[in-house]
């Protein structure tokens, strides 16, 4: 059974659009139509606003946690084209950069597991996809992906730097040898996983299964199973679950979850990678779990407006 365990007032003048929780679960983010981000300190049940971050000049669509290894970083992304990294300081939090690599709304961010170091993936509007990075020393770089889905990209995604079936030892001193690659939904109702190869992104994978654009796309991580899963959503009311064995080096296979009533906004893995949760326009949060005859069974289902309700 699931039930809303708090309900947190953000005061945001305007619709909510994402809300993030930090590495250690003790501070919130969240963003909104009325251009701000807002930051809580949660401690038990009580949420207390700390900051209210005012630097974009429209909705802002979602705010993404770094690893604190590199402090206490977040990024955020805008309908103003704009990408910015805020950091928290003595004096509180300020701007670190910002970044207006897109001629178009930027929709969604992802920070890259802390193994390949600093780096964020940004997708946008205008079809192409942004990769950020720093090597720790103030500067940054940026490499851009053009054309990466047609009409626009709606979700980024990055693969877990651990290599499915193998444990990564001291990921620091290997991160330049960590294969990198991240997935895309676009627009185009298509799913992309791209790959770092000499210091370029390239398309490793074109996943085609959906017959609407791609609203979300999540990467699920990896304990050391040697096959790699990720979960796509679309406006065509399908969740569609990918697998490949990277064993066998085979391609990627599809299996719908589910057709929904309604569009499905979001999917997100639970941190062991075996729980995926879905949410969409039926205003429910339902959970999945995978059988051990391989089928996807819905382990609970939350309308989000009731927490107390019955499970079906």
């Amino acid at each position: 059974m699931v039930t809303i365990l708090n309900t947190v007032d953000t005061s945001h003048e305007d619709m909510v659009h994402d809300a993030q929780m930090d590495y250690y679960g003790k501070k919130l983010a969240t963003c909104s139509s009325d251009k701000t981000i807002r930051i809580f300190e949660t401690t038990g049940q009580q949420q207390t606003l700390v900051a209210t971050l005012r630097g974009h000049d429209g909705p802002v669509w979602q705010v993404s946690w770094s690893h604190p290894m590199f402090g206490n970083l977040l990024a955020s992304c805008s309908y103003d084209r704009k990408v910015i990294i805020w950091k928290e300081s003595s004096s509180g939090w300020v701007k670190l950069q910002e970044f207006c690599n897109h001629d178009s709304s930027v929709n969604s961010i992802c920070w890259a597991p802390h193994e390949y170091g600093l780096m964020l993936a940004c997708g946008a509007s205008d079809g192409s996809v942004s990769i950020i990075s720093s090597p720790g020393d103030g500067t940054w770089e940026t490499k851009k992906i053009s054309n990466a889905h047609t009409i626009g990209c709606n979700a980024v995604s990055w693969a877990p730097a651990v290599t499915p079936g193998s444990i990564l030892e001291h990921p620091a001193s290997k991160s330049s040898n960590l294969e990198k690659r991240f997935v895309t939904g676009g627009c185009d109702n298509l799913v992309k996983i791209w790959r770092e190869t000499g210091g370029q992104w390239v398309e490793e994978q074109k996943l085609e299964a959906h017959s609407d654009w791609v609203r979300d796309v999540a990467w699920a991580p990896n304990v050391g199973l040697p096959t790699s899963t990720i979960a796509s959503c679309s406006q065509d009311c399908r969740v569609i679950i990918w697998s490949r064995n990277e064993e066998e080096g085979e391609g990627w296979s599809s299996k719908v979850l589910k057709k929904f009533n309604d569009v499905v906004w979001h999917v997100s893995w639970s941190v062991t990678g075996n729980i995926l949760a879905v949410s969409g326009g039926d205003n429910k949060v339902s959970l999945w779990k995978e059988s051990l005859e391989g089928q996807w069974v819905c382990v609970s289902d939350v309308d989000k407006g009731h927490g107390q309700d019955p499970i079906e």
